[in-house]
């Protein structure tokens, strides 16, 4: 595929690209030189705050008891045997 730098030295990747790749406003490219070559791939950190604050996760409360029995119906302390 072939795309034609800007005035501003801004290019449009082709939508077949943005969709394969999940790419919309917004999203963090890294941008690599090799020799002649560039390379653009997805930030790592881009990816995490994607995913950030769609998963549910226990709070630990400090001083509380967050000791939760387990799914066997067995010890509640988490697995020790003291």
């Amino acid at each position: 595929m072939d795309v034609t730098v800007a005035e501003r030295g801004q290019i449009t990747l082709p939508k077949a690209v943005r969709d394969a790749l999940g790419l919309s406003k917004g999203t963090l490219l890294k941008v690599e030189l090799d020799g002649s070559r560039i390379i653009l791939s997805k930030s790592v950190d881009d990816a995490l705050s994607r995913v950030r604050g769609k998963f549910e996760l226990d709070r630990v409360t400090p001083g509380a008891d967050n000791v939760h029995p387990s799914r066997d119906g067995g010890s509640t302390d988490g697995g020790s045997t003291r």
